[in-house]
Protein backbone atom coordinates (compact mmCIF):
# COMPACT_ATOMS: atom_id res chain seq x y z
CA UNK A 1 0.00 0.00 0.00
CA UNK A 2 1.30 3.60 -0.76
CA UNK A 3 1.91 5.93 2.08
CA UNK A 4 -0.62 8.69 0.91
CA UNK A 5 1.44 11.76 3.01
CA UNK A 6 4.55 10.64 1.32
CA UNK A 7 2.84 10.31 -2.19
CA UNK A 8 0.90 13.86 -0.99
CA UNK A 9 4.17 15.41 -0.60
CA UNK A 10 7.43 14.40 -1.23
CA UNK A 11 7.06 14.51 -4.96
CA UNK A 12 4.97 17.25 -5.17
CA UNK A 13 7.97 19.21 -3.53
CA UNK A 14 10.21 17.76 -5.53
CA UNK A 15 8.25 18.90 -8.91
CA UNK A 16 7.87 22.24 -8.44
CA UNK A 17 10.84 22.99 -7.20
CA UNK A 18 12.02 21.80 -9.86
CA UNK A 19 10.21 24.04 -11.32
CA UNK A 20 11.38 26.82 -9.09
CA UNK A 21 15.11 25.95 -10.27
CA UNK A 22 13.94 26.51 -13.94
CA UNK A 23 11.99 29.66 -13.27
CA UNK A 24 15.22 31.01 -10.87
CA UNK A 25 17.50 29.89 -14.29
CA UNK A 26 15.21 31.62 -16.85
CA UNK A 27 15.38 34.93 -15.11
CA UNK A 28 19.26 34.77 -14.51
CA UNK A 29 19.81 34.47 -18.03
CA UNK A 30 16.85 37.40 -18.34
CA UNK A 31 18.84 39.85 -16.72
CA UNK A 32 22.43 38.58 -18.52
CA UNK A 33 20.56 39.34 -21.84
CA UNK A 34 18.80 42.34 -20.82
CA UNK A 35 21.83 43.81 -18.94
CA UNK A 36 19.91 44.05 -15.96
CA UNK A 37 21.30 43.93 -12.26
CA UNK A 38 20.44 40.82 -11.29
CA UNK A 39 19.90 41.99 -7.78
CA UNK A 40 16.83 44.07 -9.23
CA UNK A 41 14.90 40.94 -9.37
CA UNK A 42 16.55 39.38 -6.71
CA UNK A 43 15.25 42.21 -4.42
CA UNK A 44 12.01 42.76 -6.41
CA UNK A 45 7.98 42.23 -4.45
CA UNK A 46 5.15 42.34 -5.77
CA UNK A 47 3.81 45.01 -3.01
CA UNK A 48 6.70 47.09 -0.75
CA UNK A 49 5.00 45.12 2.23
CA UNK A 50 5.62 41.90 1.04
CA UNK A 51 9.17 39.46 1.10
CA UNK A 52 11.16 40.11 -2.13
CA UNK A 53 12.15 37.15 -4.08
CA UNK A 54 15.39 35.97 -2.62
CA UNK A 55 12.98 35.47 0.78
CA UNK A 56 10.29 33.98 -1.34
CA UNK A 57 12.28 31.27 -2.32
CA UNK A 58 13.72 30.65 0.83
CA UNK A 59 10.46 30.65 2.59
CA UNK A 60 9.29 28.14 -0.25
CA UNK A 61 12.65 25.84 0.75
CA UNK A 62 11.95 25.75 4.40
CA UNK A 63 8.07 25.06 4.11
CA UNK A 64 9.28 22.20 1.74
CA UNK A 65 11.96 20.80 3.95
CA UNK A 66 10.27 21.65 7.06
CA UNK A 67 6.93 19.97 6.45
CA UNK A 68 8.39 16.95 4.60
CA UNK A 69 10.55 16.52 7.79
CA UNK A 70 7.72 16.96 10.41
CA UNK A 71 5.64 14.02 8.54
CA UNK A 72 8.08 11.42 8.54
CA UNK A 73 9.15 12.15 12.09
CA UNK A 74 12.38 13.74 12.53
CA UNK A 75 14.10 16.48 13.24
CA UNK A 76 14.29 19.37 10.78
CA UNK A 77 17.45 19.93 9.54
CA UNK A 78 18.42 23.83 10.30
CA UNK A 79 19.99 26.12 6.93
CA UNK A 80 21.40 29.22 6.98
CA UNK A 81 19.85 31.78 4.69
CA UNK A 82 22.95 33.71 3.50
CA UNK A 83 21.58 33.56 -0.40
CA UNK A 84 22.45 36.60 -2.03
CA UNK A 85 22.72 35.45 -5.82
CA UNK A 86 20.47 33.37 -8.09
CA UNK A 87 23.50 30.62 -7.75
CA UNK A 88 22.62 30.53 -3.80
CA UNK A 89 19.40 30.07 -4.80
CA UNK A 90 19.58 27.38 -7.04
CA UNK A 91 22.44 25.68 -4.43
CA UNK A 92 19.68 26.41 -1.53
CA UNK A 93 16.87 24.20 -3.63
CA UNK A 94 19.30 21.45 -4.61
CA UNK A 95 20.16 20.85 -0.86
CA UNK A 96 16.68 20.55 -0.01
CA UNK A 97 16.07 18.67 -2.72
CA UNK A 98 19.08 16.22 -1.29
CA UNK A 99 17.73 16.67 2.35
CA UNK A 100 14.36 14.81 0.73
CA UNK A 101 15.75 12.42 -1.02
CA UNK A 102 17.15 10.98 2.16
CA UNK A 103 13.61 10.72 3.52
CA UNK A 104 11.89 7.29 2.88
CA UNK A 105 8.31 6.77 2.30
CA UNK A 106 8.18 4.17 5.69
CA UNK A 107 9.40 7.58 7.55
CA UNK A 108 5.59 8.60 6.71
CA UNK A 109 3.78 5.82 8.13
CA UNK A 110 1.31 6.51 10.37
CA UNK A 111 2.07 10.34 9.68
CA UNK A 112 -1.45 11.08 8.79
CA UNK A 113 -2.40 10.78 12.43
CA UNK A 114 0.88 12.12 14.16
CA UNK A 115 0.65 14.71 16.15
CA UNK A 116 2.43 18.27 14.88
CA UNK A 117 3.27 21.24 16.67
CA UNK A 118 4.16 24.29 15.43
CA UNK A 119 6.07 27.33 17.50
CA UNK A 120 5.71 24.98 20.14
CA UNK A 121 5.39 26.82 23.92
CA UNK A 122 4.46 29.92 22.14
CA UNK A 123 1.56 32.21 21.44
CA UNK A 124 1.48 31.24 18.26
CA UNK A 125 1.47 27.56 18.92
CA UNK A 126 -0.53 25.53 16.10
CA UNK A 127 -1.54 21.52 17.08
CA UNK A 128 -2.36 19.42 14.02
CA UNK A 129 -2.72 15.98 12.82
CA UNK A 130 -0.09 15.18 9.71
CA UNK A 131 -2.93 15.15 7.51
CA UNK A 132 -4.39 18.45 8.35
CA UNK A 133 -0.83 19.87 8.51
CA UNK A 134 -0.14 19.17 5.31
CA UNK A 135 -3.21 19.98 3.08
CA UNK A 136 -4.71 22.82 5.54
CA UNK A 137 -1.12 24.80 6.67
CA UNK A 138 2.01 23.26 4.27
CA UNK A 139 0.98 22.99 1.53
CA UNK A 140 -1.06 26.14 0.93
CA UNK A 141 2.04 28.21 2.28
CA UNK A 142 4.66 26.29 -0.04
CA UNK A 143 2.46 27.24 -2.77
CA UNK A 144 1.94 30.51 -1.76
CA UNK A 145 5.58 31.35 -1.56
CA UNK A 146 6.08 29.54 -5.07
CA UNK A 147 3.63 31.28 -6.84
CA UNK A 148 4.51 34.51 -5.43
CA UNK A 149 8.21 34.05 -6.53
CA UNK A 150 6.79 33.09 -9.88
CA UNK A 151 4.52 36.06 -10.19
CA UNK A 152 7.50 38.89 -9.19
CA UNK A 153 9.68 37.01 -12.00
CA UNK A 154 7.06 37.30 -14.58
CA UNK A 155 5.66 40.63 -13.68
CA UNK A 156 9.15 42.21 -14.61
CA UNK A 157 9.36 40.65 -17.65
CA UNK A 158 10.92 36.98 -17.49
CA UNK A 159 9.24 35.27 -20.07
CA UNK A 160 8.29 32.18 -18.05
CA UNK A 161 4.90 29.98 -18.38
CA UNK A 162 2.59 27.67 -17.19
CA UNK A 163 5.08 24.87 -17.86
CA UNK A 164 7.81 26.48 -16.31
CA UNK A 165 5.99 26.99 -12.85
CA UNK A 166 4.55 23.39 -13.03
CA UNK A 167 8.30 21.88 -13.47
CA UNK A 168 8.47 18.29 -14.68
CA UNK A 169 6.22 15.32 -13.51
Amino acid sequence: MTNTLYASSIPLFKQMLGGLKGVLAKAEAHATAKNIDPNALLQARLFPDMFPLLKQVQVATDFAKGVAHRLAGVEVPSMDEGELTFADLQARIDKVLALMDRLDASQFEGAATREIVTQAGTPKEKRFTGQSYLVNYGLPHFFFHTTTAYDILRHNGVEVGKRDYIGTY
